[in-house]
């Protein structure tokens, strides 16, 4: 707030706050110089943590990792699919996802993504018939139809891992996301509803997958010993598998495991400041912010949502431009150069097939972070700054 009463424009870029109950043990750590999760012949901060995630998900399994890139690529290697194994993923995601799928030295299939975020069901089904795996990413938080999805793979027995970094808390017809596919795969970087920086986390309920993902992760000659259960299948993989050295090390579980408690909380206040601002876009009727489907409930740290109408590119950048000069940072996913979201940037995969239906999305699609310590003032500042900014361009 200025001298005067005017209020500037809130941080949306500041990462969730660390905790002072995690300060003592990186302390504690620091002075041990104990950082390597094997050190210990138990209680480590990353086993700790492990523990502790896999209870609070209900999952049997948990295995930290490097990120949540490190987790998809490991899930996609523990499914044991030959080289080249045809990969379906949603065509709105982050770089990494289809990264993870090559690094794994399989073939994404992408799949168009309609106006609402989600799968397109009708191309997803098409594409499934040559699939070897799926790997769903629920971007941005916004869940695909889960029980359409898992009804389609179960009966083919293809299986499915999902990218749950965004959506940490989310939940579909009652099940936590993360829980409904193989695998489930979340994200700690400082952008996600918990921040270590960096770091992630899979969990699973299929024992194989677990030795298997705890092996290549970097469990060397005996330390998967310090892994609860599973002793036999460790001993069969170990020495049989790579070693990709992905794990996690203990100053990042330190940050995380007091958050852990926040979670509720933290998907409380992020659900309010979305709905709240979402609820003020929708009544301008050059905007439209898609609902959630009926049995998701989301756990937003961001707002999406689509310029509606007859906007130009033109327009669409002005809008931007107006936007910033109001303190706020809106992208439009398609318009904004080099995105890493956008999937005609991702040039590694060589030659695509275009998917009209995304990449119309794409261009009309914008996000505005919504960290969940924003307070109403703060939340309605960034609605009347994009209601400004459009009356702007379409007054």
């Amino acid at each position: 707030m200025s001298p005067d009463g005017q209020m500037f424009a809130p941080n949306c870029y500041d990462a969730e706050p660390i905790p002072d109950a995690a300060r003592a043990e990186i302390d504690r750590l620091l002075t041990s110089g104990d950082l390597f999760r094997y050190t210990a012949p138990e209680g480590a901060p990353v086993a700790l943590l492990e523990a502790e995630f896999a209870q609070m998900m209900g999952a049997r399994y948990a295995l930290a990792v490097a990120s949540c890139s490190a987790a998809l690529f490991l899930s996609l290697k523990a499914l044991d699919l030959p080289r080249g194994a045809r990969v379906l993923i949603p065509a709105f995601t982050f770089a990494a996802v289809p990264s993870a799928v090559v690094h794994a030295e399989m073939i994404p299939v992408l799949v168009e993504v309609g106006a609402n975020y989600r799968v397109d069901m009708a191309d997803f089904e098409a594409k499934l018939a040559d699939a070897d795996a799926v790997l769903i990413s629920h971007m941005r938080g916004h869940t695909s139809d889960m029980d359409a999805i898992m009804a389609l793979c179960d009966a083919r027995q293809i299986p499915v891992v999902e990218d749950a970094a965004h959506s940490l808390g989310t939940e579909w017809n009652g099940r936590k996301i993360g829980t409904i596919g193989r695998v489930g795969c979340f994200s700690f970087q400082s952008y996600k509803l918990i921040n270590a920086g960096e770091g992630g986390i899979l969990i699973t309920d299929d024992p194989e997958i677990a030795a298997r993902c705890v092996i290549m992760s970097g469990a060397y000659e005996s330390n998967w010993k310090k892994h609860p259960g599973m002793q036999n299948s460790y001993m069969l993989w170990q020495n049989k598998l790579p070693l990709y050295n992905m794990r996690m090390q203990n100053l990042s579980a330190a940050v995380i495991r007091p958050q852990l408690e926040l979670v509720g909380e933290r998907v409380a206040k992020g659900r309010a400041g979305h709905d709240r601002v979402g609820d003020q876009l929708n009544q301008n009727p050059h905007l439209i912010v898609p609902p959630p489907l009926p049995h998701e409930q989301r756990a937003p740290d961001s707002i999406q949502f689509n310029l509606k109408g007859d906007w130009t590119d033109t327009e669409a950048l002005q809008f931007q431009a107006e936007a910033k000069r109001r303190g706020i940072t809106v992208q439009v996913f398609g318009l904004s150069e080099g995105n890493a979201r956008a999937f005609w940037n991702w040039e590694f995969l060589g030659p695509q097939d275009d998917l009209p239906q995304t990449r119309a999305m794409l261009m009309r699609a914008c996000d505005v972070r919504l960290p969940t310590r924003l307070t109403n003032a703060e939340l309605d500042y960034i609605s009347d700054a994009i209601l400004s900014a459009v009356s702007a361009v379409k007054a």
